[in-house]
């Protein structure tokens, strides 16, 4: 069996104040290549973001708020995991409310070679680097990754976090028709159970706020039988 090994670049800064979670989490990641640096809540974080930037962060989901630690932290690219402390059983609406808030994914009670694997296929994944940090569309749409900030003819639009990901995923693929699933995939996560009609949703409260008329789309359309896709050069 191979066995992946991180790159000297792949630093894990882990925001928790559970003793026995820094140690299994230290020798897991640790074991698998990582460098690991541990932060006992968001204000001590700060002395490490003060010197690099992290390839990922894993936090306790009381010890941090994500969308508002990454937006003012200028962590637009940083992957975040939520973890549930051991033995707390986490509801789905407590995970849906930390994906809302801006993490990435949760994961509740999970082992140590789950977390592993995770981790690994996030940091695979991590294509952003390569991105624009703004992408504008014909028809007045803008996206600022840096400031967090969407605009629509120059009118400043608030999106969820998660608009704000279904969006950027759009444009950083226009014409490319998304299936439902796959739209889920990429901005939940993979194996996250969430019905496909919660999209829908996300999509229909997104073109009330980019789209000239919303009961007519010109941005994003549906592609019957399939999904979405951002319409180019409209």
């Amino acid at each position: 069996m191979t066995t992946f090994m991180a790159t000297s670049k792949d630093t894990i800064l882990v925001i928790t104040n559970d003793a026995g979670a820094r140690l299994s989490l230290g020798v897991s990641l640790k074991e698998a290549g990582y460098e690991v640096q541990f932060a006992a809540n968001e204000q001590s974080a700060l002395d490490f973001l003060q010197h690099g930037t992290p390839a990922l962060i894993m936090a306790d989901r009381q010890a941090c708020d994500f969308d508002r630690f990454r937006v003012q932290k200028g962590l637009r690219t940083t992957p975040m995991i939520a973890l549930q402390e051991a033995n707390v059983p986490c509801g789905e609406d407590e995970c849906l409310d930390e994906l809302e808030r801006g993490a990435d994914f949760v994961l509740c009670n999970q082992s140590s070679r789950e977390l592993v694997a995770r981790v690994r296929a996030i940091l695979r994944r991590k294509e952003s680097d390569r991105k624009p940090a703004v992408y504008r569309l014909a028809g007045g749409l803008q996206m600022d990754l840096d400031r967090h900030e969407v605009k629509v003819s120059g009118r400043p639009v608030e999106l969820t976090p998660k608009e704000f990901q279904i969006l950027r995923h759009f444009l950083e693929a226009p014409s490319r028709v998304f299936s439902r699933q796959e739209m889920l995939n990429c901005v939940w996560g993979e194996g996250y159970a969430l019905e496909e009609h919660a999209l829908d949703v996300h999509i229909h409260s997104l073109r009330q706020k980019i789209e000239e008329d919303p009961a007519k789309p010109k941005l994003i359309v549906t592609v019957r039988g399939v999904g979405y896709k951002l319409r180019a050069g409209t």
